[in-house]
């Protein structure tokens, strides 16, 4: 019932995704704003991966050119598979095998996104100079640690605490 759950909510997150991919930065600049379509630092540390990294307008273009060419390669989560695991979950009758079928399309989907933005992420890193990405590694453990701190100050949302209770059972 937990993977259940997870994966339900894993849609949700992909709808959000879409939408926000539609959004997605094309440039390095934009991309420093926080233009990626996986959000906030929480969501996903590496939005931020380039973040005080100063950049030669070789590299900026270089760069741009990687996003705008995984723009147009990024796998689509359909809206059709999203919508359709929404008519199974609001149905009259609770069909488990039909939706945990729809919802492996859509976690295929985002797995394939999760997998073209680390490659299109690595190419960029390693058009940084050695200093640079000595940089972005320094960056990176100073925004991870933040998270585990955070994370400790954080009470456990009702969420957690369902599927601490439901593994337990």
């Amino acid at each position: 019932m937990r993977t259940l759950t997870a994966v339900v909510l894993a849609s949700t997150v992909a709808l959000s995704g879409a939408s926000a991919g539609a959004r997605e930065a094309t440039t390095i600049d934009e991309m420093h704003h926080g233009g990626l379509p996986t959000g906030s630092m929480t969501q996903n540390p590496q939005s931020h991966m380039f973040d005080g990294i100063e950049l030669t307008e070789e590299q900026r273009q270089q760069m741009r050119d990687l996003m705008q060419q995984a723009r147009h390669e990024r796998p689509v989560v359909h809206i059709d598979d999203i919508a359709a695991l929404h008519e199974l979950v609001t149905a009259d009758q609770f069909n488990e095998a039909a939706i945990r079928e729809k919802a492996e399309v859509i976690a295929r989907v985002q797995v394939e996104q999760q997998v073209e933005l680390a490659r299109v992420q690595n190419q960029m890193f390693q058009l940084l100079t050695p200093a640079q990405q000595a940089r972005v590694q320094q960056n990176y453990q100073q925004r991870l640690n933040e998270l585990r701190h955070i994370s400790k100050l954080q009470p456990a949302t009702s969420l957690q605490a369902v599927s601490r209770t439901s593994s337990n059972q």
